[in-house]
Parts: structure tokens; sequence; C-alpha cells
């Protein structure tokens, strides 16, 4: 208790953690607010089922595209650690790795993404033309899949070095000229479904284009050597790389798997119902999002000190993190008690798909303070490279989730959020589990 009282009374902590975590907030409330603007322009057309369409549509890219997140994730971790231990050939390594396994999974999804997009949607209960604006949306965005996967890549090794700027600055950027474009398509040209989709596509080229110059800038202020033996510093510790990568694939099969669930089962309860639970799922992301850039701070704070071996620096990290991350779910949980309504009315005004969203909004506001331990764990394991132990938990979490919904089948739509909530406490807790563990047999540093 006296290290925690020292630690958040440490002005110096409290700097480093804003320092990294605050731009990424700044930058990934970006990503939500860019769903909102999407659920907004296309939630103001004539019919439900365009915002169907962009909510099941967007679904499916976040599941095929951010099935291959482990990319930044792995390499945020290695690359923080490969700066606490001051090793600058593995710098250039986790970077050529990454990069070059972003282009060889890029180029293998856009070999088969029509093919994917068609047995996803005959698997689909959702309406004739939910399923056509949704396919539609869907084999348009898959042409950003090799700037999407590069920037995973990019972000992750600009984030391990300790630069929070310019991530923010990429994301910012890339959100903003979405928006932009979002506006210019739909709403002046009127290329509706296509056109929201498109404007996702530019704007992750931007952001490749922007990342690149940062990547640049940062090698050679840093003096960093060339890859001039290319062959050796892709295999160089290329197993490890791989293995990692695949756990943490794992894990996020698992996580795509419940909300795509979401998704499909609210599409087979009504066009009503899957708006609805859009417009409640960009709030879920606009808090992901938010805590996410506390986690990624959490990720190059934790794996800096891994690198140096450092225990203090360990803990002092993730108490102030945990501090400030508590103080924002607070103030995001009073924003959704006591603003919900005028929330989702600037979304739509559609009324049958408002009044929807009423009912089930309670859930949301549970979600900011049961969630966000989740996050916060999370960004400790990324830091640490622990993929096995996220693997695990989410296995546990999923399981849990199905069961929980299973239990609820009666409730409905407030079924599916009641397993949405047990899902991301279970995250949470099966990971604080695994830590305490490790730490009291001090293996959490290995």
């Amino acid at each position: 208790m006296q290290f925690i009282l020292q630690t958040l009374a440490n002005r110096t902590i409290h700097k480093q953690v804003f320092w990294l975590a605050i731009p990424m907030v700044l930058s990934n409330i970006t990503v939500p607010l860019l769903g909102l603007i999407d659920a907004a322009v296309i939630g103001h057309l004539e019919h439900a089922w365009y915002l169907g369409g962009v909510a099941l549509g967007s679904t499916m890219i976040s599941v095929t595209l951010w099935l291959l997140g482990f990319l930044r994730m792995s390499t945020t971790g290695l690359t923080a650690q490969a700066v606490g231990g001051d090793d600058a050939h593995q710098l250039v390594r986790v970077l050529v790795q990454g990069l070059l396994m972003s282009l060889v999974l890029a180029v293998g999804f856009l070999l088969i993404h029509r093919l994917v997009a068609q047995v996803i949607f005959d698997w689909s209960q959702a309406s004739d033309e939910v399923k056509h604006y949704g396919f539609q949306y869907f084999t348009v965005r898959a042409w950003s899949a090799p700037a999407a996967l590069a920037n995973y890549v990019l972000l992750g090794w600009l984030l391990g070095t300790q630069n929070a700027k310019a991530p923010m600055w990429m994301v910012i950027i890339t959100n903003v000229v979405n928006i932009c474009l979002d506006f210019l398509f739909v709403v002046a040209w009127d290329w509706k479904v296509e056109g929201a989709a498109l404007a996702s596509v530019i704007s992750d080229y931007v952001g490749t284009v922007f990342a690149l110059w940062c990547v640049i800038r940062y090698w050679r202020k840093k003096h960093l050597p060339m890859p001039s033996a290319l062959w050796q510093q892709v295999s160089h510790g290329l197993g490890r790389f791989i293995k990692l990568n695949r756990d943490i694939f794992l894990r996020t099969l698992c996580l795509q798997l419940v909300f795509s669930f979401m998704t499909f089962r609210g599409a087979a309860m009504g066009d009503q119902t899957v708006a609805a639970n859009a417009v409640l799922m960009s709030f879920l992301m606009f808090i992901s999002y938010g805590m996410d850039g506390f986690a990624y701070a959490m990720e190059a704070m934790v794996g800096k000190a891994i690198g140096a071996k450092s225990a203090e620096k360990l803990k002092e990290a993730m108490i102030g993190t945990a501090f400030w991350s508590l103080v924002i779910c607070l103030c995001l949980t009073c924003l959704f008690g006591f603003m919900g309504d005028h929330l989702v009315g600037l979304i739509t005004d559609i009324p049958v798909v408002h009044q929807r969203a009423m009912i089930f909004l309670p859930w949301l506001v549970a979600m900011p303070l049961i969630s966000m331990w989740c996050f916060l764990l999370d960004g400790v394991f990324i830091g640490a490279t622990k993929g096995k132990e996220m693997r695990n938990s989410m296995f546990v979490a999923a399981l849990a989730f199905f069961i929980a919904f299973g239990a609820t089948l009666s409730w409905g739509n407030h079924g599916l959020w009641f397993a949405m909530l047990s899902f991301m406490a279970l995250r949470g807790l099966t990971l604080g589990v695994v830590m305490t563990l490790q730490w009291r047999r001090q293996r959490f540093l290995i």
C-alpha cells in the first residue's frame, strides 16, 4: 500500500503515463467518432437497411482484417523490449519482419476476399437488403488491406519506441480524411454505402504514407543500422515472432467471434434491432478505443520495463495507468448515464431505431467500469509478450460469453448484452489471476 501511495504521489509517473496515453486516447477517440460519423451519415438516409448493411459489412471487414491485428500488438511489445534493452538491431528486425508479414497476409486476403464475403453473407440471417449493402461495403473496403495491415505494424513500432505523438497524428489524419470523404462521397455525391467504404480505403493509404515518413525520421534521428542482409534480419528470432503472433491471432479470433455473433444474432432479430445494436456498438467502440489509449501506454511502459528487467518500473507503470483509467471510466459511466438519450439522437433520427437503442442503453452504462480491467491487463501482457496467457484467457472468456447467452436465451437482445458484459468481466478476471500467480512465483519478468 505504501508503494502505491508513493507512486500516486510521484508526478513523474503521471507525466509519463499522460505523455504516452493522452495522445493515444485523443487519436483513438477519432476511430469511434469515425464510426459514429459513418453511422450518422448513413443513419439519416431514408431506410434502416442502409445502416444495418454498413454495420454488417464493417463488422465483417473487422473480422477479416482485425483478426490480423496481432501485427500491431506483437510489434509494440517486441519493440518496447528492444528499446528497454537498448538493442538497435532488434528494433530493425521487428519492423522488417512485421512489414513483410503484413504484405504477405494482405495479398492472400485480396485473393480470397470475394469468396470470404460470399460465404459469410450467405450464412447471415439478415434481410436481403441488409445483406446486399453489407456485401457492397465489404468488397470495396477489402482493397484497403495492404495499407491497413502495414499501418498495424507501423503504429505498433512507433508506439514501442515510446513515441505516442507520431501514432496520434497518424490515426487522427487517417480518420479526419475518412470523415471528410464520407461527407463528400455520401452526402454530396450520394454514393451511399459504397461511398462510405471508398472513403475508408483512401484514408488508410494516406495514413500509411504519413507513418512511413515518421519511421524514416526516427530511423535517421537514432542512426539505426540499415537492414543490409535482409534474410538475416527476417530469419533471426523468426520462431519467437511467429509463435507470439500465432497466440495473439487465436486470441483475436475468439474476440472477433464474439463481436460478430453480436451483430449476426442481432440481425436475426430484425432490421430495427441490428440497427439499434449498431448504434450501441458504436458507443462500445468509443469505450474500447478510449481505454485502448491507456492500454497502449501500458504496453509501451511495461515492455520497456521488462526489457530493462526492472520490477519497480513495471509496478509504477501499472499503478499510474490504472489510476487514470479508473478516472476516465467513471467519466464515461456518467456520460452514458446522463446523456445517453441525446447521444443516440445524434446518430439516428429513425424513431423505431432510437426507441430500440434506448431500451438496451443501460448495459452500456455499466460497461466502462466492468471492462477497464481487461483493457489494462491486455496492455500488461502485450508489453510482456505473453501471448499464450492472453490466448488461454480469451478462450475462457469466449466460452463464458456463449454459456451466458444460452442461459439467457429467453431474454432476447438483453441476453446478448448480458453475455457481452460477462465476457468483458471474465477477460479481466482471468488475466488478473494469471498475473498474480506468475508474480508470486517471480515468473512475470521472465
